[in-house]
């Protein structure tokens, strides 16, 4: 089976795969969706892959807005 990932392709995620992986991370791991998305941001970094690094940070900030956004959210 052929991998779909070419690693010298361009990695930068458009905005609906950057809330796709949100809503994925979100309904896997809830409230620490932010820190897995900032997880694989330094991991990344620190392989030295600095679009897909970019690209993780860019999750993981919607992931923070989202949440702050339900956060102020009034309750009903």
């Amino acid at each position: 089976m052929a991998s779909g990932w070419h690693f010298e392709e361009d990695a930068t995620p458009t905005p609906g795969e950057v809330e796709a992986m949100v809503a994925v991370l979100e309904g896997r791991h809830g409230t620490w969706a932010a820190d897995v998305a900032e997880f694989f941001s330094t991991l990344h970094s620190l392989k030295g892959d600095a679009g897909r690094s970019w690209a993780w940070a860019g999750v993981a900030e919607m992931a923070r807005r989202r949440a702050e956004a339900r956060l102020s959210e009034p309750c009903s």
